[in-house]
């Protein structure tokens, strides 16, 4: 396994001019309920990306940083700094900047992993922090998920000693959609040696609206031994700008910062950053608006009685009745990419919410590729 097979939840190509007037929709109802099936390229309902793109804020901020592109951005880091601090209620000194999320999570394994190391985490879950820690030549403990597709935390917890590094929970999980409410994540974090680093991956926590579920941020103040990541490439739309960060002790922030590469974020997407933290009500139009589609979508598959697992971020992993491989192969025959084979799921397909047309044309799809079997 190589860390460039890794590399930000695969498939993340270039969508370019439809970050432009093309993203531009009818009213929500509207585009589910009429007109035809997206054109001019592939639908990309494969990688869990935000298919409205950066917004018209972002898009301005990064037009006008090409102005200071000779310069290092040393300054607009410290200000992203500041301005991360200013909305979780920390210290500038508890954050650490990455290109992209998975850059801290790579820097989370650099630091508290080794040969003499183990990491602790779900089957299945979001790859790359196993994938590195293979790199580190650290041993990997899988913890099978409960029958309702959640973290199996007891036994996670069991399966920890003192020579666990890292414990892994991706919050909302990808690929499950499924969540660790705030009280079972502090049951974990009171059951885990406090020599291990528990690190909470909360890149789809902006969609989640379950009134049980807490962001790790909250345990922080007592627990020294976690670290959250968190992503500017979900809820605001710039997976292809690459802005990470992580949210800790200082002390923990300053060996995660020793693993980093210098100047690891550029201006242009600093810049998105600063004038997407300023607009106060974006996260919560952007949350709506991919979550009311995630619900449309989910009650077209309970008309057709189909089995879906309950989801709490931008995407849905439905049951297609056996290996999911062929089904994919017929949606990209169809102009249409959906997420990849997970090995320990391997008759479950994830589908990225798309814009209403594009989440449509899935639906027809899906519709033709595997047959309702029975209507509702």
């Amino acid at each position: 396994m190589t860390i460039e097979r890794l590399s930000r939840r695969g498939f993340a190509g270039a969508i370019g001019a439809a970050f432009g007037a093309a993203l531009l929709r009818p009213a929500l109802a509207e585009a589910l309920e009429a007109g035809e099936a997206p054109r001019g390229g592939p639908v990309r309902l494969n990688a869990n990306e935000n298919p409205y793109g950066p917004p018209e804020v972002a898009r301005r901020a990064i037009a006008a940083s090409a102005a200071g592109g000779h310069r290092y951005p040393d300054d607009l880091a410290a200000q992203v700094r500041r301005a991360l601090a200013a909305r979780h209620g920390v210290a500038p000194e508890q954050i650490s900047l990455g290109c992209g999320s998975s850059q801290i999570l790579q820097m989370a394994d650099t630091a508290y992993l080794g040969s003499d190391r183990s990491v602790v985490a779900a089957e299945p879950t979001f790859e790359a922090v196993l994938g590195y820690a293979d790199v580190l030549r650290s041993r990997a403990v899988k913890v099978p998920q409960t029958p309702d597709f959640r973290h199996d935390l007891p036994k996670m917890a069991a399966a920890c000693d003192a020579m666990t590094g890292v414990v892994y929970v991706c919050n909302p999980n990808n690929p499950t959609g499924t969540i660790v409410s705030g009280e079972e994540l502090a049951a974990l974090v009171a059951g885990v040696p406090r020599s291990a680093m528990i690190l909470v991956d909360e890149a789809y926590a902006d969609f989640v609206e379950a009134p049980a579920y807490r962001s790790a941020l909250e345990l922080l103040p007592k627990a020294p031994n976690v670290i959250v990541a968190r992503t500017f490439s979900k809820i605001f739309g710039l997976a292809g700008m690459r802005l990470g960060y992580a949210v800790a002790s200082p002390e923990v922030i300053r060996a995660l910062d020793r693993r980093a590469s210098w100047d690891n974020v550029n201006a242009a997407v600093l810049s998105a950053a600063l004038a997407c933290l300023a607009d106060p009500g974006l996260v919560e139009r952007r949350r709506k608006e991919l979550n009311d589609t995630r619900r449309w979508l989910c009650a077209e598959l309970d008309r057709d009685a189909r089995r879906y697992i309950p989801s709490h971020a931008n995407f849905v992993m439905i049951d297609v009745h056996g290996d999911v491989e062929p089904v994919i192969r017929a949606f990209r025959e169809r102009q249409i990419l959906v997420g990849r084979k997970f090995p320990s799921m391997a008759r479950w397909l994830r589908i990225s919410i798309g814009t209403p047309e594009e989440t449509r044309a899935f639906v027809a799809g899906l519709r033709e590729i595997v047959p309702a079997r029975k209507a509702a």
